[in-house]
């Protein structure tokens, strides 16, 4: 049987905060698909964006993009309040990724304070699922933020070179931010496969 879809980005859902997301719009998208008698939503790559705000230059082959991460969900379960998003441009026809870049991640990392998530078992589970990728992930970002952004060959000699003193030093001063990335990797496959699971139920396929 032939059947039909359609592409759209994720970041090119509506969103009231700057980019779409794993929201209620994305939701909305799988329903009208349906409505359409569609059978495949061909997406861009989840992966986080790297240089030039590029999807197919990302930071990691395995890692999801944070942005993608639903906002209203944090809201939901008390980890953020609604005065706490501010909204972005909405009648903007492009991502700002510079706004999001200076405004998103503090967001993120206000809820992954308040979600305690150190208690969470899922969490606990995932990060051990996943350590093959996600514990040199989660180390290289961390350090990336604690020299500014800039890339490896300009970090000091000792990470650089991943001497064994220096690995475990890093990893004890930075244990809350390699956590915090580690939070946001099992918030983004949760609510991705949430999302995921809610379309191929309803007999769409994702490409």
């Amino acid at each position: 049987m032939r059947k039909s879809g359609v592409l759209l980005s994720v970041s090119s859902l509506p969103s009231k905060y700057g980019i779409g997301c794993f929201d209620e719009a994305a939701y909305k998208f799988v329903d009208d698909l349906v409505e359409a008698k569609q059978t495949y939503w061909q997406i861009l790559p989840l992966g986080i964006t790297g240089y030039g705000d590029s999807p197919y230059q990302s930071f990691s082959t395995f890692a999801g993009n944070p942005y993608f991460i639903s906002l209203d969900e944090f809201v939901k379960c008390g980890y953020l309040k609604e005065e706490d998003l501010p909204e972005a441009d909405i009648n903007s026809d492009y991502v700002d990724y510079s706004y999001l870049y200076e405004n998103r991640y503090a967001l993120l990392k206000k809820a992954y304070e308040n979600s305690h998530i150190t208690d969470n078992e899922d969490f606990k589970a995932y990060c051990k699922d996943n350590a093959w990728w996600l514990e040199d992930y989660a180390l290289f970002m961390a350090v990336k933020d604690r020299f500014d952004g800039v890339e490896w060959k300009l970090w000091a000699d000792d990470i650089k070179l991943r001497w064994g003193p220096a690995m475990d030093y890093y990893r004890e001063e930075l244990y809350f931010d390699i956590e915090f990335q580690q939070y946001m990797q099992f918030k983004f496959y949760e609510q991705w496969m949430q999302l995921k699971a809610y379309a191929n139920k309803k007999g769409i396929q994702i490409i």
